[in-house]
């Protein structure tokens, strides 16, 4: 497994790829887990050549937020990495993704705006921003995301699919601990007692799950009733929960078609999300 930090590096590794098979890519801010590792699964079925980017990009981050704590561990990822038989990890430095004088940025409108993007204003233009700048650089036939971050995985399917980029976006299931908790390098940073308490969101997406599928339709209703859950069981802060569809990510009042039911809520200073999908007969069709 190769170790590249220069951008230029990369490219020329990239380059070189072209007619020798397909590229697979995982992107990643490091500090791996198991639902990244199944991210590295899937990209080895669907490419020849896995990539895994490491790169905690800073233009994502509010100045409120937590990018100088959050977690690294570059000598663990490497180990993970190299056991899942990856490639190339690429591990850039700020400097070389965004050289002094940077001032371009990639913007999709409308999907970023909502539920997280509404809270971290900017997030989503430093995310599509330094994706489509890592497309450009790998360039990968696929590239592979979980569904956790599902706004973020949105946006990104529609910034490649509107910027004409050669890259098939994979959007794989939300990986789990045992007790439903969605895996993140966040949790790290939740006490004994906030861990405990943390599977409640997964138990509120369970019960949204169990209402729609008795009939409810009303978003308000099933909206309701998550919160109760997560305030009764939980000492979470909850910053929204909402329904969306899944072309527009706009609010619904009424469930129907493909539904997007998404969370968010803070433990502490840590912020964790959370979601499901809900399929549902459409009344129109």
């Amino acid at each position: 497994m190769r170790v590249v930090r220069s951008v230029a590096a990369m490219q020329r590794i990239a380059l070189d790829r072209r007619g020798k098979g397909s590229v697979g890519l995982v992107p990643t801010m490091g500090y791996l887990h198991a639902g990244h590792l199944q991210l590295v699964r899937a990209a080895r079925k669907q490419s020849d050549y896995v990539v895994v980017s490491i790169f905690v990009n800073p233009i994502q981050f509010g100045p409120k937020e937590d990018f100088r704590r959050y977690p690294r561990d570059f000598a663990r990822d490497r180990r993970l990495l190299q056991s899942a038989g990856v490639d190339v990890v690429f591990y850039p430095r700020v400097r070389d993704m965004y050289p002094e004088g940077f001032a371009t940025f990639v913007e999709v409108e409308r999907l970023g705006e909502g539920l997280c993007g509404k809270a971290r204003p900017g997030h989503f233009r430093g995310v599509t921003t330094v994706v489509a700048k890592l497309l450009s650089v790998v360039l990968p036939d696929v590239a592979v995301f979980g569904a956790k971050d599902a706004q973020q995985a949105f946006v990104i399917r529609r910034m490649a699919r509107d910027l004409g980029f050669h890259t098939r976006v994979i959007i794989l299931p939300t990986v789990r601990e045992r007790d439903g908790l969605a895996m993140s390098s966040r949790n790290v940073y939740l006490s004994p007692e906030q861990r405990a308490e943390a599977p409640a969101l997964h138990r509120s997406l369970v019960l949204a799950q169990n209402l729609i599928r008795r009939g409810e339709r009303r978003a308000t209703i099933v909206k309701a009733a998550m919160r109760r859950l997560i305030q009764r069981e939980s000492g979470g802060r909850i910053d929204y929960v909402e329904m969306v569809d899944t072309d527009e990510l706009r609010p619904v009042k009424t469930i129907e078609g493909e539904t997007l039911v998404a969370l968010a809520v803070f433990f502490g200073k840590t912020r964790l999300i959370d979601n499901t999908t809900v399929k549902t007969p459409n009344p129109k069709l």
